[in-house]
Protein backbone atom coordinates (compact mmCIF):
# COMPACT_ATOMS: atom_id res chain seq x y z
CA UNK A 1 0.00 0.00 0.00
CA UNK A 2 0.76 3.57 -0.68
CA UNK A 3 -0.17 6.18 1.17
CA UNK A 4 0.15 10.13 -0.27
CA UNK A 5 -0.88 13.64 0.21
CA UNK A 6 -2.19 14.58 -3.40
CA UNK A 7 -3.14 13.32 -7.16
CA UNK A 8 0.20 13.13 -8.40
CA UNK A 9 2.39 12.72 -5.64
CA UNK A 10 2.47 8.68 -6.38
CA UNK A 11 3.40 9.24 -10.01
CA UNK A 12 6.22 11.38 -8.85
CA UNK A 13 7.70 9.47 -6.11
CA UNK A 14 6.52 6.08 -6.11
CA UNK A 15 5.39 5.19 -9.09
CA UNK A 16 8.56 3.10 -10.28
CA UNK A 17 8.35 0.75 -7.46
CA UNK A 18 4.93 0.38 -7.26
CA UNK A 19 4.84 -0.57 -11.22
CA UNK A 20 7.49 -3.21 -10.10
CA UNK A 21 5.20 -4.26 -7.77
CA UNK A 22 2.08 -4.95 -9.88
CA UNK A 23 4.63 -6.59 -12.74
CA UNK A 24 5.95 -9.05 -10.21
CA UNK A 25 1.91 -10.08 -9.22
CA UNK A 26 1.50 -8.04 -6.27
CA UNK A 27 -1.38 -6.57 -5.07
CA UNK A 28 -0.76 -2.41 -5.30
CA UNK A 29 -3.39 0.08 -3.61
CA UNK A 30 -3.22 4.02 -3.51
CA UNK A 31 -4.36 5.78 -0.74
CA UNK A 32 -4.78 9.36 -0.85
CA UNK A 33 -4.75 12.39 2.43
CA UNK A 34 -6.77 14.69 0.10
CA UNK A 35 -7.87 15.46 -3.39
CA UNK A 36 -5.34 18.47 -3.87
CA UNK A 37 -8.11 21.32 -4.30
CA UNK A 38 -5.54 23.87 -3.76
CA UNK A 39 -3.21 22.59 -6.51
CA UNK A 40 -2.61 25.26 -9.43
CA UNK A 41 -4.14 23.70 -12.75
CA UNK A 42 -2.86 23.82 -16.12
CA UNK A 43 -4.30 26.83 -17.88
CA UNK A 44 -7.07 25.96 -20.24
CA UNK A 45 -7.03 22.40 -19.14
CA UNK A 46 -10.38 22.47 -17.00
CA UNK A 47 -13.42 22.57 -18.84
CA UNK A 48 -16.03 25.16 -17.84
CA UNK A 49 -17.45 24.52 -14.39
CA UNK A 50 -15.37 21.35 -13.55
CA UNK A 51 -14.19 21.28 -9.96
CA UNK A 52 -10.33 20.86 -9.92
CA UNK A 53 -10.96 18.24 -7.02
CA UNK A 54 -13.15 16.42 -9.07
CA UNK A 55 -10.45 16.00 -12.04
CA UNK A 56 -7.80 15.60 -9.88
CA UNK A 57 -9.88 12.35 -8.44
CA UNK A 58 -10.35 10.90 -12.31
CA UNK A 59 -6.70 11.09 -12.59
CA UNK A 60 -5.73 9.16 -9.85
CA UNK A 61 -7.87 6.55 -10.91
CA UNK A 62 -6.00 7.09 -14.31
CA UNK A 63 -2.77 6.65 -13.13
CA UNK A 64 -3.31 3.74 -11.45
CA UNK A 65 -4.32 2.23 -14.38
CA UNK A 66 -0.99 2.71 -15.75
CA UNK A 67 0.70 1.46 -12.86
CA UNK A 68 -1.18 -1.17 -12.01
CA UNK A 69 -2.58 -0.44 -9.06
CA UNK A 70 -6.00 -2.63 -7.70
CA UNK A 71 -7.21 0.06 -5.45
CA UNK A 72 -7.81 3.57 -5.03
CA UNK A 73 -9.44 5.13 -1.91
CA UNK A 74 -9.16 8.66 -0.42
CA UNK A 75 -9.14 9.58 3.44
CA UNK A 76 -11.44 12.44 3.34
CA UNK A 77 -9.17 15.45 4.14
CA UNK A 78 -8.96 18.83 2.17
CA UNK A 79 -5.64 19.95 0.74
CA UNK A 80 -3.60 22.42 3.17
CA UNK A 81 -1.81 24.39 0.50
CA UNK A 82 2.26 25.38 0.95
CA UNK A 83 3.56 25.73 4.36
CA UNK A 84 2.70 29.17 5.79
CA UNK A 85 -0.16 30.01 3.83
CA UNK A 86 -3.92 30.68 5.69
CA UNK A 87 -5.03 27.63 4.39
CA UNK A 88 -2.85 25.39 6.53
CA UNK A 89 -5.38 26.85 9.37
CA UNK A 90 -8.62 25.72 7.90
CA UNK A 91 -10.47 23.19 10.02
CA UNK A 92 -10.64 20.83 7.79
CA UNK A 93 -7.41 20.50 6.44
CA UNK A 94 -5.51 17.20 6.42
CA UNK A 95 -2.62 19.46 8.06
CA UNK A 96 -5.17 20.08 11.17
CA UNK A 97 -6.18 16.77 11.75
CA UNK A 98 -5.92 14.70 14.12
CA UNK A 99 -2.93 12.30 13.71
CA UNK A 100 -4.45 9.49 16.14
CA UNK A 101 -7.90 9.67 14.09
CA UNK A 102 -6.87 9.97 10.40
CA UNK A 103 -4.70 6.79 11.65
CA UNK A 104 -7.41 5.17 12.52
CA UNK A 105 -9.46 6.25 9.01
CA UNK A 106 -5.98 4.63 7.12
CA UNK A 107 -5.77 1.87 9.63
CA UNK A 108 -9.26 0.52 8.51
CA UNK A 109 -8.02 0.06 4.90
CA UNK A 110 -4.54 -1.63 5.91
CA UNK A 111 -6.72 -4.01 8.47
CA UNK A 112 -8.46 -4.68 5.42
CA UNK A 113 -5.83 -5.18 2.61
CA UNK A 114 -3.23 -6.48 5.10
CA UNK A 115 0.02 -5.09 2.88
CA UNK A 116 3.39 -6.59 3.81
CA UNK A 117 4.99 -2.74 2.72
CA UNK A 118 3.38 0.44 3.64
CA UNK A 119 5.22 3.58 1.92
CA UNK A 120 4.92 6.85 3.31
CA UNK A 121 7.27 9.90 3.33
CA UNK A 122 10.18 10.62 5.28
CA UNK A 123 9.74 13.36 8.34
CA UNK A 124 10.21 16.56 6.40
CA UNK A 125 7.89 14.86 3.57
CA UNK A 126 10.94 15.15 0.90
CA UNK A 127 10.05 19.21 0.85
CA UNK A 128 8.47 20.51 3.82
CA UNK A 129 5.04 20.33 2.57
CA UNK A 130 2.27 20.51 5.40
CA UNK A 131 0.53 17.70 4.09
CA UNK A 132 3.93 15.20 2.88
CA UNK A 133 5.05 15.60 6.86
CA UNK A 134 1.75 14.63 8.47
CA UNK A 135 1.71 11.66 5.71
CA UNK A 136 4.93 10.42 7.40
CA UNK A 137 3.01 10.92 11.01
CA UNK A 138 -0.14 9.35 10.04
CA UNK A 139 1.43 6.76 8.21
CA UNK A 140 3.78 5.56 10.86
CA UNK A 141 1.11 5.54 13.63
CA UNK A 142 -1.69 3.59 11.28
CA UNK A 143 1.18 1.18 10.61
CA UNK A 144 1.54 0.72 14.27
CA UNK A 145 -2.18 0.25 14.63
CA UNK A 146 -2.54 -2.24 11.77
CA UNK A 147 0.94 -4.02 12.47
CA UNK A 148 1.87 -3.71 9.14
CA UNK A 149 5.39 -5.25 9.19
CA UNK A 150 7.34 -2.81 7.32
CA UNK A 151 6.93 0.82 6.74
CA UNK A 152 9.23 2.91 3.49
CA UNK A 153 9.61 6.25 3.80
CA UNK A 154 10.26 7.66 0.27
CA UNK A 155 12.83 10.25 -0.06
CA UNK A 156 14.82 12.04 -2.38
CA UNK A 157 18.45 11.84 -2.21
CA UNK A 158 19.97 14.88 -1.97
CA UNK A 159 23.49 13.55 -2.82
CA UNK A 160 22.58 11.58 -5.67
CA UNK A 161 20.70 14.57 -7.43
CA UNK A 162 23.82 16.53 -6.75
CA UNK A 163 26.02 13.78 -8.52
CA UNK A 164 23.77 13.60 -11.22
CA UNK A 165 23.36 17.24 -11.85
CA UNK A 166 26.89 17.55 -11.83
CA UNK A 167 27.46 14.31 -14.29
CA UNK A 168 24.82 15.76 -16.61
CA UNK A 169 27.11 18.83 -16.92
CA UNK A 170 30.78 17.19 -17.06
CA UNK A 171 29.17 15.57 -19.89
CA UNK A 172 27.35 18.30 -21.84
CA UNK A 173 24.37 16.33 -21.95
CA UNK A 174 22.34 18.83 -20.13
CA UNK A 175 19.62 19.23 -22.82
CA UNK A 176 19.11 22.36 -24.68
CA UNK A 177 17.62 25.33 -22.88
CA UNK A 178 17.70 23.48 -19.71
CA UNK A 179 19.86 24.72 -16.51
CA UNK A 180 20.62 21.58 -14.03
CA UNK A 181 20.45 24.18 -10.58
CA UNK A 182 23.84 23.56 -8.62
CA UNK A 183 22.66 22.14 -5.34
CA UNK A 184 18.91 21.05 -4.26
CA UNK A 185 17.38 23.55 -1.81
CA UNK A 186 18.30 22.75 1.77
CA UNK A 187 14.52 21.32 3.04
CA UNK A 188 15.19 19.14 -0.36
CA UNK A 189 14.85 15.05 0.45
CA UNK A 190 17.95 13.59 2.85
CA UNK A 191 21.55 12.87 2.77
CA UNK A 192 22.43 9.68 1.27
CA UNK A 193 24.06 9.09 5.00
CA UNK A 194 19.88 8.43 5.96
CA UNK A 195 18.35 6.46 3.00
CA UNK A 196 18.72 2.92 3.82
CA UNK A 197 17.63 1.33 0.28
CA UNK A 198 16.82 1.79 -3.42
CA UNK A 199 14.32 0.48 -5.80
CA UNK A 200 15.89 0.03 -9.29
CA UNK A 201 12.73 0.76 -11.56
CA UNK A 202 14.69 1.97 -14.54
CA UNK A 203 12.79 -0.89 -16.43
CA UNK A 204 9.38 1.05 -15.61
CA UNK A 205 10.08 4.53 -16.55
CA UNK A 206 7.95 4.74 -19.17
CA UNK A 207 5.23 3.77 -16.96
CA UNK A 208 6.29 6.22 -14.51
CA UNK A 209 6.42 8.78 -17.26
CA UNK A 210 2.57 7.77 -18.55
CA UNK A 211 1.86 8.09 -14.90
CA UNK A 212 2.83 10.90 -14.88
CA UNK A 213 1.17 11.92 -17.61
CA UNK A 214 -2.77 11.50 -16.41
CA UNK A 215 -2.22 13.89 -14.00
CA UNK A 216 -2.71 16.07 -16.95
CA UNK A 217 -4.69 19.49 -14.68
CA UNK A 218 -0.80 19.88 -12.97
CA UNK A 219 1.67 18.65 -15.31
CA UNK A 220 1.42 19.53 -18.96
CA UNK A 221 3.30 18.41 -22.00
CA UNK A 222 5.93 20.93 -21.11
CA UNK A 223 6.36 20.28 -17.98
CA UNK A 224 10.06 19.79 -17.16
CA UNK A 225 10.04 16.56 -16.07
CA UNK A 226 7.58 14.90 -19.01
CA UNK A 227 9.98 17.10 -21.49
CA UNK A 228 13.33 15.60 -20.08
CA UNK A 229 15.18 13.55 -22.92
CA UNK A 230 14.69 9.47 -21.92
CA UNK A 231 17.93 9.03 -20.74
CA UNK A 232 18.20 12.19 -18.55
CA UNK A 233 14.24 10.97 -17.22
CA UNK A 234 15.92 7.38 -16.63
CA UNK A 235 18.88 8.57 -14.72
CA UNK A 236 16.66 11.01 -12.89
CA UNK A 237 13.67 8.87 -11.74
CA UNK A 238 14.68 5.37 -12.28
CA UNK A 239 16.21 5.09 -8.54
CA UNK A 240 13.29 5.45 -5.88
CA UNK A 241 15.06 6.10 -2.46
CA UNK A 242 13.96 4.87 0.77
CA UNK A 243 14.24 4.66 4.59
CA UNK A 244 13.27 1.55 5.84
CA UNK A 245 12.22 0.26 9.19
CA UNK A 246 10.59 -2.81 10.31
CA UNK A 247 12.84 -5.47 7.76
CA UNK A 248 15.10 -6.81 10.14
CA UNK A 249 13.48 -10.14 10.86
CA UNK A 250 11.14 -12.31 8.37
CA UNK A 251 11.22 -10.03 4.89
CA UNK A 252 8.22 -10.69 3.06
CA UNK A 253 8.59 -11.80 -0.75
CA UNK A 254 7.59 -8.53 -1.61
CA UNK A 255 9.97 -6.73 -0.06
CA UNK A 256 12.75 -8.70 -1.42
CA UNK A 257 11.71 -8.41 -4.76
CA UNK A 258 11.77 -5.05 -4.93
CA UNK A 259 14.22 -2.99 -1.92
CA UNK A 260 17.92 -3.27 -2.38
CA UNK A 261 20.18 -2.05 0.15
CA UNK A 262 21.66 1.49 -0.57
CA UNK A 263 24.98 0.63 0.89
Amino acid sequence: MSFHAHPDDESIGTAGTLAKAAAAGHRVVLVFATRGELGEPVPGVLAEGEQLSVRRSYECYESAKVIGAARVEFLGYTDSGMMGEPSNEAPFCFWQASVEHAAKRLAIILDEEEPDVLTVYDDNGGYGHPDHIQVHRVGLRAAELAAVPVVAQNTINRDWMVRGMQGLRDSGATPEGWQAPDQPPPSFGKPESEITHRVEAVDFTEQKRSSMRCHASQMGPDHFMLAMPDPVFAIGFGTEFYIVTGAESMPSELFTDLFLPLR
